[in-house]
């Protein structure tokens, strides 16, 4: 695909959508947003909930665009890969410090963070892309207006949670960052 291309994201969110405009900067697309009200999916297939919701945005958005959707994901290992898909409810129901306070009784502070992207191009077919990174939960630092990024520390990240990271950094390890640079060598080739 080396012509410009309109392709629609589907976000509410405004920080994750100033993050993918960064990280998508050089691709060959013209990013646009637009946000739908999605059912969200209940279940742990990061795969199987960000499907779900593309299949829900095509039919809302209308067929013959390009559109994709982005479901992340905070995985830990004391819990067997829960909260997961659900990290988005816990953040918003308990607050950052009691998902800290979860895993107190576990030695094992280990998690991943994984974001799922699921894109449907504009004669329907349907392409997902995964980006993990590993790390550890921590006590928040840093700014906490960015979901969970202030309780999450990447391994490569020098001893920084999300939160304190410039951006450019941030997106360079960064489980979001992973999945759109997976994303962008598609669209590229």
């Amino acid at each position: 695909m080396s012509q410009q291309q309109e392709i629609i994201f589907v976000t509410g969110n405004a920080n994750k959508l100033k993050e993918v405009q960064q990280i998508l900067k050089d691709a060959p697309c013209t990013l646009t947003n637009v946000a739908l009200d999605l059912d969200e999916l209940q279940g742990s297939s990061l795969e199987a909930v960000a499907t779900a919701k593309l299949k829900q945005a095509v039919v809302q958005a209308g067929s013959g665009k390009a559109i994709f959707v982005e479901d992340t994901a905070l995985s830990f290992t004391a819990f067997n890969g829960l909260p997961g898909a659900y990290i988005k409810w816990f953040v918003q129901s308990m607050g950052l410090a009691k998902i800290v306070q979860m895993l107190d009784a576990f030695e094992d502070k280990s998690a991943q963070a994984i974001t799922t992207i699921a894109y449907a191009d504009a004669e329907g077919q349907t392409h997902v892309f995964k980006g993990i990174t590993d790390g550890t939960i921590v006590a928040s630092r840093g700014p906490t207006d960015f979901g969970w990024d202030s309780i999450f520390e990447p391994y490569d990240s020098h001893g920084k949670t999300y939160a304190e990271m410039d951006k450019p950094s941030k997106n360079k390890i960064s489980h979001r960052g992973k999945a759109f640079e997976a994303f962008k060598s598609f669209l590229q080739n």
